[in-house]
């Protein structure tokens, strides 16, 4: 079910007052590489002028309602939110092998993946509401592993933010061209995570020069922040409510960071 506009209210409690923000959002068509998208892009009418942006990348079902539900949320935030589609228009699934064989669609070729990303990310810089200098992108799963690509691609962004997603490492050739900042939120217990995968991480990570972070979240499954996770069928996916919640706080102290928000 597409959506076209999704009331948020929010209270404000100053000096007796309450105000209501509206979050609206509405499907936006593009094209990369002669593939039809469709993204989702949202943001609260009832603040005016420009906001930073945040890109939003889908797990590997492709661009479902929760990525849709995590765009209306960083709108509600103060912030314009683009969903972006990694997959092509209506490509959304709930069956592991064939999200399974999209992703690696995308992922088998990382200068076609990073471009399709850039397509998403320049849909969102292009917003008459978007502030050009001020951008960053949030990935779950797949999509962390998207963002991070992202990064490295040398995209002129502030900074990236995985969920649950694979550890990339950094291409040592490139580093130069890296101008975002990392946030890596990882599940302790994710089975995903092959042994040693964070140890690899960190070393390349210390000696990229980047600027980096790993945050742990013990007991967390793979998709810790999905409500429906479990309903996967997959033993490797559970949802965590305090780590959901805490890499969502996380998240938004970093935001306010490289955007230079108080």
């Amino acid at each position: 079910m597409k959506r076209q506009c999704v009331a948020v209210l929010v209270i404000a409690i100053f000096l007796g007052t309450t105000a209501e923000a509206k979050v609206v959002g509405r499907s936006v068509t593009y094209e990369q590489g002669g593939v039809q998208l469709e993204g989702y892009l949202a943001y609260d009418d009832t603040v005016s002028g420009r906001r930073p942006g945040v890109l939003v990348v889908h797990e590997w079902w492709g661009l479902n309602e929760y990525a849709r539900g995590r765009a209306d949320q960083l709108a509600g935030l103060g912030y314009i939110a683009f969903a972006v589609d990694m997959y092509g228009k209506g490509k959304v699934t709930r069956h592991p092998e064939q999200a399974g064989a999209w992703a690696k669609e995308v992922n088998s070729n990382i200068q076609a993946w990073q471009q399709r990303a850039l397509a998403g990310l320049e849909v969102l810089r292009q917003q008459p509401l978007t502030d050009p200098e001020r951008i960053a992108a949030v990935g779950y799963c797949f999509g962390g592993a998207t963002v991070q690509q992202l990064a490295y691609s040398g995209a002129d962004i502030k900074g990236v933010v995985s969920f649950h997603g694979s550890f990339v490492l950094p291409p040592t050739e490139l580093m130069k061209q890296v101008k975002a900042k990392i946030l890596i939120c990882h599940g302790a217990s994710d089975p995903m995570a092959k042994p040693g995968d964070l140890e690899q991480y960190v070393a390349a990570m210390e000696k990229s020069g980047l600027d980096w972070q790993v945050i742990i979240f013990g007991g967390a499954k793979h998709s810790f922040t999905v409500p429906e996770a479990e309903k996967a069928g997959m033993a490797a996916l559970a949802y965590s409510k305090s780590a959901d919640q805490r890499s969502w706080a996380d998240m938004q102290v970093f935001l306010k960071e490289i955007f230079g928000l108080p």
